[in-house]
């Protein structure tokens, strides 16, 4: 297995794990590995290129995200989101969120009267 040298690739892999919302055991139950081998990894300068693939996979990213990660590129691509967009994010929604309420509530009382209907016939009997 071959060791590169990466400057503080450790670091970046903790805040990139940081980022994605996800805690050390999360990432070692993941990985099959222990939490105190992630705190080691984090805090390494260096990992091995299979465990840095694996990683990588886990966090959803590439092997090259993580080499070229920087926390300024982060805040400069978020910045950039923010001042470019319209702030009207209901164009990403695909449906109507009422239809989908009215759907609902049609399939309850259609379970409602199957019931009934089920309830009688047992009645009858």
């Amino acid at each position: 297995m071959e060791t590169t040298a990466r400057p503080h690739i450790g670091r970046k892999i903790s805040r990139i794990r940081e980022l994605r919302g996800m805690k050390q055991d999360v990432l070692a139950t993941e990985l099959g590995i222990s939490q105190q081998t992630i705190s080691r990894i984090e805090a390494s300068e260096t990992v091995e290129e299979d465990m840095l693939k694996k990683i990588a996979g886990v966090l959803g990213v590439t092997t090259e995200a993580i080499e070229n990660f920087s926390e300024e590129a982060v805040f400069n691509y978020f910045n950039n989101f923010h001042d470019h967009s319209s702030g009207d994010f209901r164009q990403h929604c695909t449906f109507n969120p009422l239809d989908k309420v009215i759907e609902l509530y049609e399939r309850l009382v259609q379970a409602e009267k199957d019931k009934i209907t089920y309830l009688e016939k047992l009645l009858r009997k």
